[in-house]
């Protein structure tokens, strides 16, 4: 099968290629991938940011997120039938998005949300999982407090905006002067143009992020001792992490604020809930555009590049959307 694989850590490391279909475990789910789409793990891992901790072996296939058709399920597997339509993340070491077929665990793996086509829902997994976990499971969020989301037009940004208002906070987002409507759009109540203004002079009392006592959590790192810890990595290099993440630990405690970092995890329970939303209105996938799947590398760029106006890039197995 045709597949983008990491042949060697840098930036340069990715490249087309033909490798065998993947092999279906007891637990596992075979599916045929219809779409994926960006993130910035990708690069990530692709760099080997993470190599100390995730020991990916190149060549291995690249990408976090799947959307398509079950065709051939473990014979440990329930819940899931081959012709099923579903959306993953799958689990650290065993990611492989970019490819046309995938063998992820049924733990990871969700029933795609009815109201999306497999294209958006491509879209949804790491993000959504990411806002969920952040919210719900890290900052345990009540209705009434205060929730500041950096960058609120990206990918992570716009799903985060609408969890945390359906979770009955009140948000707060920074966004630049073309995005402002689409932020409000998703439920933002106060939006700060970060080109005309600081947001830490005109903001205060927040829950998340800014009150003194509060939590600031990142996604994009620096890691911290608590990632090694959930990895399981030895003791050292839960000291490692907590030497790299010094600085920025430093600063939040002079804001009055703790500081963590957060690297989601693969849970198809979550996804499942999250998949409730999408069908009820609560939450919807904001995609910036759709490349084909021969582009992927591409469409990683694209994402790289900045030259991303707003939420998701998606890749596709349909031809014709780009």
């Amino acid at each position: 099968m045709k597949a983008f694989v990491v042949e060697k850590y840098g930036k340069d490391g990715a490249r087309a290629a033909e490798v065998p279909e993947p092999t279906v475990g007891d637990r596992d789910v075979l599916v045929r991938v219809s779409a994926s789409s960006i993130n910035p793990l990708d690069k990530m891992v692709r760099n080997g940011e993470f190599k100390q901790l995730l020991k990916y072996k190149p060549p291995f296939t690249l990408g976090h997120d799947v959307a398509g058709v079950v065709t051939q399920v473990g014979p440990a597997v329930h819940g899931f039938e081959v012709g099923d339509e579903v959306y993953a993340r799958p689990r650290d070491l065993r990611i492989g998005g970019f490819a046309e077929f995938i063998a992820i665990d049924m733990d990871d793996v969700a029933p795609k949300p009815a109201s999306l086509t497999l294209q958006e829902a491509a879209a949804v997994p790491l993000v959504a999982l990411a806002a969920w976990q952040v919210l719900v499971d890290r900052a345990d969020v009540q209705p009434g407090q205060k929730v500041l989301v950096h960058a609120g037009a990206g990918g992570l940004g716009s799903t985060v905006i609408q969890l945390a208002k359906h979770l009955g906070a009140t948000v707060a987002t920074t966004a630049n002067t073309r995005s402002e409507k689409l932020v409000r759009s998703l439920g933002a109540d106060v939006v700060v143009d970060y080109t005309k203004e600081d947001f830490s002079k005109v903001l205060s009392g927040y829950d998340l992020v800014l009150k003194p006592g509060g939590l600031a959590i990142s996604v994009v790192g620096p890691p911290d001792a608590g990632f090694a810890k959930q990895l399981g990595a030895p003791s050292f290099m839960a000291a490692v992490m907590s030497f790299l993440s010094r600085k920025v630990r430093k600063q939040a405690k002079a804001l009055g604020v703790r500081y963590q970092f957060l690297f989601m995890e693969a849970n198809g329970s979550q996804l499942r809930e999250l998949g409730a939303l999408y069908d009820s209105g609560k939450l919807r996938p904001v995609i910036d555009s759709t490349f084909p799947f021969d582009r992927t590398l591409e469409a990683m760029a694209h994402v790289e590049q900045g030259r991303t106006k707003a939420g998701k890039v998606v890749v596709s197995m349909v031809p014709g959307n780009d």
